[in-house]
């Protein structure tokens, strides 16, 4: 595993989940169907948990680069975030006709990053490509049921 593919994809988690943080509370503020309303500190945690998750599976998969489950959970995040660009968020705009915090740096960074590292890691038989869409699968679905816990968890820990 290359280290720059994991720098570029922390820098593109992180420049995605900032333009989430910084305008994705008051904009899920709007009524609508396809989103609760979340406070300033539930999101923050939640993000800031995330993108902490992202840097330690890109962390052990420097580390371990011959553990199977890492590069599962690094790849599977990879093919998270690719599948985040289009579900929810350019979904959500086009049917809300409202812009979704986070789209543009999901489409401009995290799907050419991601695809270009993925590619890359499935052409140098890193990977086959059964490994990255089940472990996009699991990661994805992992997030998913995570981030109401950590809505949960920073709504009752975070008071400021």
């Amino acid at each position: 595993m290359k280290a720059f593919y994991v720098i570029f994809f922390c820098l593109a988690v992180t420049l995605h989940n900032l333009e989430e943080a910084l305008w994705l509370p008051q904009w899920s503020q709007i009524d609508s169907s396809f989103q609760k309303p979340v406070t300033p500190n539930e999101f923050h945690f939640a993000v800031l948990i995330i993108t902490a998750l992202a840097y330690l599976v890109s962390f052990l998969t420097l580390s371990f680069p011959k553990s199977k489950l890492i590069k599962w959970a690094f790849t599977g995040f990879l093919g998270s975030m690719i599948f985040n660009a289009f579900f929810p968020h350019l979904i959500v705009t086009i049917v809300m006709k409202t812009y979704s915090p986070g789209l543009i740096t999901a489409l401009l960074l995290n799907v050419p990053i991601n695809t270009v590292i993925l590619h890359s890691l499935h052409k140098k038989n890193f990977i086959k490509l059964k490994e990255i869409i089940i472990s996009t699968v699991i990661v994805g679905i992992l997030l998913l049921a995570m981030i109401p816990l950590l809505f949960t968890l920073g709504g009752s820990l975070i008071n400021f």
